[in-house]
């Protein structure tokens, strides 16, 4: 019997883990003599205990990461201090199939592929995929006669104004999150981090004052101070932005493409129209990317032939068109792959839900290498960030002396990530800490 030990991170969506040990029990009986050992571990613990599992010399066969949590991935170490995850890439060696089950790889959307491709390398096998996007309640935009969805900084300006003269509602609202700084970023091609914000080399140093960071701070304080912008008052207050929404406070909010199906359907409940949309962008920059979310499989190093096929030929099940477009319809994922878009709209699905594909859109909007940094420390990197911009907005804080100090704060952090992972043993909790 071959036994593959995969942890997948377990998120607070019963349908996640649900679909996950619904494909093993199918892979299994279409592979008879191999069990896949599916264990759920909390997303944001998972580094640590693959960490303390390969310190120990017991590390899962595959493991789930999210996104955020790629750089812990590379860093993990086995007990004699080797990494402990190979290139899935490499493991594949250029096969077309593995017991039987097609390589996808060649598949994937071109934006997964790119940000898990990391030293000319696919890295890791992408298995969710989201991003933010823009939900606008036309209804509240054509009555104060705002004819589009709002596509540029500078079109969310003029809607605010619009808004203004109409009515009470305000333009637009989302969270203090280190999601939209990355989203934010990424759309600008901002380098904020040496070696292309650590994609191409360890980020040991880090500038939170870069000119598309301050571009964005000053935007984003300039809607505030026009009385454009909605605090709710708190930091990653997502219910508070969802209220506003849908209480029709606001008539613009940002959140993830995985929200979609809620915002439509509170929406609806409220009785007004919806519609999803690209984020709006820097109009004064070539637009070049997207924040990604989900997971992607890490394979581990050294294991047997056996093991290693059937954990690559598992996760490439995992992903075949029907799967991948099952995953999107029940969990909200964007597809990982092109086939399962493509099968998704020979079904009719996205002409029946318009508001899923928006995000496949935006992701293909990709242009260049992808600049989303792939760094140590960078969840607590992000909560600097965050504090800083609360600052701004609610202490009138100067933009660029504020982000000044929390570029120091933020090296301090890198810093000390490194001094961390100089040895072989495994990275503590507080360095292997993961947010959004």
């Amino acid at each position: 019997m071959v036994v593959i030990d995969a942890w997948f991170s377990q998120y607070p969506f019963p349908s996640f883990l649900e679909t996950v040990q619904k494909r093993a029990a199918e892979f299994e009986a279409a592979h008879p003599g191999h069990r896949v050992n599916v264990r759920p571990v909390w997303w944001q613990r998972l580094p640590q205990e693959v960490s303390h599992a390969a310190a120990q010399g017991r590390p899962p066969a595959i493991a789930s990461y999210y996104s955020g949590a790629t750089q812990h991935a590379r860093d993990t170490r086995t007990a004699d201090g080797r990494p402990l995850f190979t290139s899935v890439e490499r493991a594949i060696g250029g096969r077309t199939e593995i017991l039987g089950e097609p390589v996808v790889t060649g598949d994937l959307v071109e934006a997964a592929r790119a940000f898990y491709t990391l030293g000319g390398e696919l890295v890791a096998m992408p298995l969710t995929l989201s991003t933010m996007l823009l939900y606008a309640n036309t209804s509240l935009l054509r009555a104060a006669g705002v004819p589009d969805v709002p596509r540029t900084w500078s079109d969310v300006d003029a809607a605010g104004r619009a808004l203004a003269a109409h009515g009470p509602s305000r333009a637009m609202s989302w969270v203090i999150d280190g999601k939209f700084f990355q989203h934010a970023l990424a759309q600008q091609g901002g380098l904020f981090a040496e070696h292309h914000n650590g994609r191409r080399g360890p980020a040991t140093t880090v500038d939170l004052t870069c000119p598309a960071m301050m571009d964005y701070v000053e935007w984003w304080t300039r809607l505030a101070a026009d009385g454009h912008f909605l605090y709710t008052g708190a930091m990653q207050d997502w219910q508070g932005t969802f209220a506003a929404f849908t209480g029709e406070r606001v008539a613009l909010r940002l959140s993830s493409s995985f929200d979609a199906a809620y915002m439509v359907a509170g929406a609806r409940e409220n009785g007004f129209d919806i519609v999803t949309a690209p984020v709006p962008a820097n109009e004064r920059v070539p637009y070049a990317g997207n924040w990604i979310g989900g997971d992607a499989i890490w394979l581990a190093d050294g294991l047997d032939e056996a093991t290693r096929d059937g954990a690559l030929a598992f996760t490439q099940f995992l992903n075949t068109p029907a799967n991948a477009a099952d995953w999107h319809k029940v969990y909200g994922s964007a597809p990982v792959t092109t086939p399962a878009v493509e099968l998704l709209d020979q079904e009719g699905w996205f002409e029946r839900h318009p508001y899923f594909r928006v995000a496949t859109e935006q992701l293909e909007m990709m242009s260049g290498e992808p600049t989303q940094a792939v760094m140590g420390a960078y969840a607590h990197i992000q909560r600097v960030a965050m504090r800083a911009m609360r600052d701004v907005l609610t202490r009138d804080a100067d933009p660029l002396a504020r982000f000044g100090r929390a570029t120091r704060e933020a090296q301090s952090l890198l810093d000390d990530y490194h001094a961390n992972w100089s040895g072989v043993s495994p990275g503590s909790t507080y360095h292997l800490h993961v947010d959004s």
